[in-house]
């Protein structure tokens, strides 16, 4: 009997991708929800599964995957009697992979950078120097992204920098769609690249960013058909949005 374990965290755009994969191929699996502000994923069980101590996670039959795009085709490439994310076409292949490569050294580091400063920044005012210090220097992947980021967040410059990046991930995300005649990046396949793509602007919204593609009508159209998509209701469930945890978020809306 297939076994699948998915240890996530609710908020986690990473996560957000393999929960997503999952529902989509109607795959059961047992979620274990992961508190990254107290350090599960620092623990010792956990970095035996995963040394990058990183979410998400994906032990299957006893065998761990880890990085969140690799599970993904990981799970396109085993359950290929359901819905593929993966074209046929070679050279589609290629434009999708690099797509992925595009997305995940892009927006997806950049929308970090407003997440923290305007939603985690609260769990680091918090602390101690000395708490903060031994938090960072715990993290195999993550200390010297935490160490800039320090206890009082990103500076103007910093943020307007990631916005900016972006600003014309948007613009080549909507390029991308108009070649490919859409609704799609590769035309009418739902690729991998849109679920790469996916928690970015749905973490856009979240922060109140949606004015950054109100001229891009292919932007705002790809959004409605994800948010129609069978797996988004599975995925997103209450708590996965960050106007669900902090509340300040809310007065932004």
């Amino acid at each position: 009997m297939e076994e699948f374990k998915l240890y996530n965290a609710s908020q986690s755009i990473c996560s957000h991708k393999v929960r997503f994969a999952l529902n989509a191929k109607r795959i059961r699996f047992t979620e274990y929800k992961l508190d990254l502000f107290s350090g599960d994923q620092l623990k010792p069980e956990y970095l035996l599964i995963n040394p990058n101590g990183l979410v998400p996670t994906l032990v299957h039959n006893g065998i761990n995957i880890i990085d969140s795009l690799v599970i993904v085709q990981y799970l396109d490439e085993i359950c290929n009697n359901s819905e593929t994310f993966t074209p046929q076409n070679p050279a589609m292949r290629a434009r999708m992979r690099s797509l992925m490569a595009y997305i995940d050294e892009v927006p997806t580091p950049a929308v970090r950078i407003p997440s923290y400063n305007m939603a985690f920044l609260t769990h680091f005012k918090n602390m101690t120097e000395d708490e903060f210090q031994s938090m960072a220097n715990a993290k195999p992947l993550r200390k010297e992204f935490l160490l800039k980021f320090g206890r009082v967040g990103f500076s103007e410059k910093e943020l307007n920098e990631s916005l900016d990046r972006l600003s014309r991930s948007l613009i080549r995300m909507q390029a991308e769609i108009n070649n490919s005649k859409g609704p799609w990046f590769l035309g009418d396949k739902f690729s991998i690249a849109d679920i790469a793509m996916m928690p970015v602007i749905i973490r856009l919204e979240d922060l109140s960013l949606k004015y950054m593609w109100d001229n891009k009508p292919e932007i705002s159209h790809w959004l409605e058909l994800i948010k129609n998509h069978p797996a988004f209701q599975p995925t997103f469930y209450h708590g996965s949005l960050l106007t669900e945890q902090y509340p300040h978020l809310n007065k932004k809306n």
